[in-house]
């Protein structure tokens, strides 16, 4: 038996290299998945409970496909993403409208949960690197992560937003301004990497969210007015085109890896 090279493990890392066009795409996702949300539980009149299943349901079938594909593939990979961001929405959402649970307790009922996560993670695989997500036990838990920071950063932005009332713009700005800090504490200050990220990835939420309901929501409610359709629908196909391009770029790369390993 050959031990695998580091060539070979970033070959069949099953999650995307953190690059520029991952932070677009994931910004893009997180919100769709709140203005996605409320359209379908609203406009489509399914009701909360009636999304969260359905969605629960479709969450689930993308989630065996994107296990069954053992590699990073942009398209299945993505849709994941964009599926678990609703369905993380709509969890924050149900337990706040439907079990009258206050966004405080949920926002920290939320981060203990994440936080057991990752210790459950380091615990079994001794490291939280996404460099090297390449067995199941692995990426079970990377998505159970991925989860639980959106429903952490649905509750808090909703906190940050709407009950301490800042507004989705100001919130908007708030939260970027965060992320550029943990940026500079990255690039210049050293931040852990590892740590840097899952925060920037919990912040990013938020900041989504906050611009999605700038953009979709009424004007009488600080918002501009343009629709949970016409706002989904510019990030569903800003979405397609990104992955699109990181398709064809993957599929350069894995070229490449072939010819190189050769």
């Amino acid at each position: 038996m050959t031990t695998p090279t580091a060539g070979s493990l970033i070959s069949f890392n099953r999650v995307p290299q953190v690059t520029v066009d991952f932070w677009l795409v994931k910004l893009m996702a997180v919100t769709m998945g709140e203005t996605a949300a409320d359209y379908l539980a609203v406009k489509m009149g399914l009701g909360l409970t009636g999304t969260s299943l359905v969605m629960a349901g479709v969450l689930a079938f993308a989630l065996v496909f994107q296990f069954a594909q053992k590699r990073y593939v942009p398209s299945a990979y993505w849709l994941s993403v964009v599926l678990i961001s609703i369905v993380g929405t709509l969890i924050t959402d149900n337990m706040v409208d439907n079990f009258g649970i206050k966004l405080q307790t949920t926002t920290v009922i939320f981060a203990i949960a994440l936080t057991a996560t990752f210790v459950a993670w380091f615990v079994k695989e001794k490291t939280l690197s996404i460099h090297s997500i390449f067995t199941n036990s692995r990426e079970a838990y990377y998505w159970l992560a991925i989860l639980f920071t959106f429903a952490l950063g649905t509750a808090s932005g909703d906190l940050v937003a709407e009950q301490f009332h800042l507004g989705y713009l100001s919130a908007g700005v708030l939260f970027g301004l965060i992320i550029a800090s943990l940026c500079i504490g990255y690039f210049y200050l050293g931040l852990d990497p590892i740590l840097g990220f899952w925060l920037v990835y919990i912040f990013t939420r938020p900041l989504g969210a906050s611009f999605g309901d700038l953009l979709s929501q009424p004007k009488e409610y600080g918002g501009l007015g343009l629709g949970t359709i016409i706002t989904s629908a510019i990030f569903l196909a800003a979405i397609v085109a990104i992955v699109s391009y990181m398709t064809v770029g993957h599929r350069g790369e894995e070229r490449l890896d072939s010819s190189a390993a050769q």
